[in-house]
């Protein structure tokens, strides 16, 4: 005798019709369908120069996005950008800098808002109010120090004690070590690393992704600029490739990766004002590539000019109109209002000492 064997669809009636309800399993279980639920996407957005180059509206809001590149290829052009425009929104821009290159003036030139604070005295400004949050290796010592501060932040909002949604902008990762790393006097990449996988990868992370459930309150954002290495090639015959200081953690959990600038070089050109024998750098071109999107899974590359003021489109019309918008600051430099643009040749990729590579 042939006994036969109750197909899925067949045995999942058979259940249902003796009165199993997956709903209410999921209900009496405390599973709500809700948790399932995301906020629709926005974005922080950017310059027109720069969403036209990428094909996005600006940064993922809910997300972790990567700024990776040589330093002075546009990173922190790209994240004041952002930091003004999420302001504009509402959304509290939080700014860890441990890398210690970072300029107020820069930042209002861009247009931050914030009020400096003087001493009446002796005429010197000694603080910065307005809507933002500034923390900086004064404070920050290790990968640690950083995970720990952005988990109270995050904490803090949880409490209803911090009432907005927030963009952290951390400049950079690669810059600070690990506290074992600091200990032990000796400042070692896998020990980073693994300081980064534990405290980011683990938890700080997760925390930003989680916050895009419709359960949660408020929506927070990571900016992060990654410090990167160029590696040798790992066969003979093959490319260079760019890696990132501190490890990988923050290219596998990153919705959004943006890389500027050449492999083996920054690929930059200086754009110059030039005049009677003087010149004036006031912009640089440089490169522009999305290498990881889990947003829409758009990835284009291309050319922007980045200034003091942000980024413009590569070409003659903008970089023009941004000569008439600026003339009357160059001409206090040059000394004449008759000057000329000179733009230097592309910069190639720098192959050829691959022996000198670290």
């Amino acid at each position: 005798m042939t006994v036969k064997k109750k197909g899925a669809t067949e045995a999942a009636g058979e259940v249902i019709k003796g009165g199993f309800s997956l709903n209410k399993f999921k209900k009496n279980k405390g599973f709500s369908n809700t948790s399932v639920k995301f906020k629709s996407q926005d974005w922080i957005p950017v310059s027109k120069a720069f969403q036209d180059i990428v094909s996005l509206p600006g940064i993922p809001i809910g997300h972790i996005t990567l700024l990776r590149g040589h330093s002075d290829t546009g990173k922190t052009t790209l994240l004041l950008e952002a930091a003004v425009n999420a302001q504009k929104q509402g959304i509290l821009p939080v700014f860890v800098i441990t890398e210690m290159k970072w300029s107020w003036s820069h930042a209002k030139t861009m247009g931050l808002q914030f009020q400096e604070v003087v001493d009446k005295e002796t005429g010197e400004i000694v603080d910065y109010e307005g809507f933002f949050i500034y923390v900086d290796r004064g404070t920050l010592n290790s990968i640690e120090d950083v995970a720990a501060y952005i988990t109270d932040l995050i904490d803090e909002q949880r409490k209803g004690n911090l009432p907005h949604d927030m963009c952290f902008f951390w400049d950079s990762v690669g810059s600070i070590p690990c506290d074992l790393s600091i200990r032990s006097q000796k400042n070692n990449n896998e020990w980073n690393a693994g300081a980064m996988s534990t405290q980011f990868g683990n938890h700080v992370n997760q925390q930003i992704m989680l916050s895009r459930k419709e359960s949660q309150k408020y929506t927070n954002t990571l900016v992060a600029v990654n410090k990167v290495w160029t590696a040798r090639p790992e066969h003979p015959m093959g490319q260079p490739r760019l890696e990132n200081k501190g490890g990988k953690t923050m290219w596998y959990d990153a919705s959004l990766i943006i890389t500027f600038g050449n492999i083996t070089n920054t690929g930059t050109s200086k754009i110059k004002a030039v005049s009677k024998g003087k010149d004036y750098e006031f912009a640089k071109r440089t490169k522009v590539q999305i290498e990881k999107n889990h947003i829409n899974g758009i990835q284009s590359r291309g050319a922007l000019i980045m200034t003091q003021h942000g980024f413009l489109a590569d070409d003659k019309k903008a970089i023009d109109s941004y000569k008439d918008e600026h003339k009357h600051e160059w001409t206090n430099i040059l000394g004449s209002s008759d000057f000329e643009i000179t733009i230097e040749a592309e910069v190639g990729e720098d192959n050829l000492n691959r022996e000198m590579i670290d």
